[in-house]
């Protein structure tokens, strides 16, 4: 598992690329404020309810959370499941919030 930093999330978006973007979070925290991702809690992912990104297993995953803890337990499992590509963003959506240009 790697971190990728809100400023290189940001760029990469700004840019157009297409990305993989997992929000671990509870669909509440996820209608509240989002960044576009794919909802899929993280208790989804424990339960091994990830069939909507079986087919991500070989391409780059960032998962998001709302400071880092739980896209990190995220990336940890998919690790487990076998996905080759994982990243978690640092600070998660509290960071991207609170970093300038928001």
């Amino acid at each position: 598992m790697q971190n990728i930093t809100i400023q290189e999330l940001k760029a990469r978006i700004e840019s157009g690329e297409q990305l993989n973007l997992i929000d671990v979070r509870q669909p509440e925290e996820h209608a509240e404020f989002n960044i576009g991702g794919l909802l899929l809690p993280l208790g989804n992912i424990v339960a091994m309810q990830i069939d909507e990104i079986e087919d991500l297993k070989n391409q780059e995953v960032i998962c998001y959370c709302r400071a880092g803890s739980r896209s990190m337990q995220a990336c940890m499992m998919l690790e487990s499941f076998g996905f080759t590509n994982v990243k978690s963003l640092s600070g998660g959506m509290m960071a991207w919030q609170s970093e300038p240009g928001h």
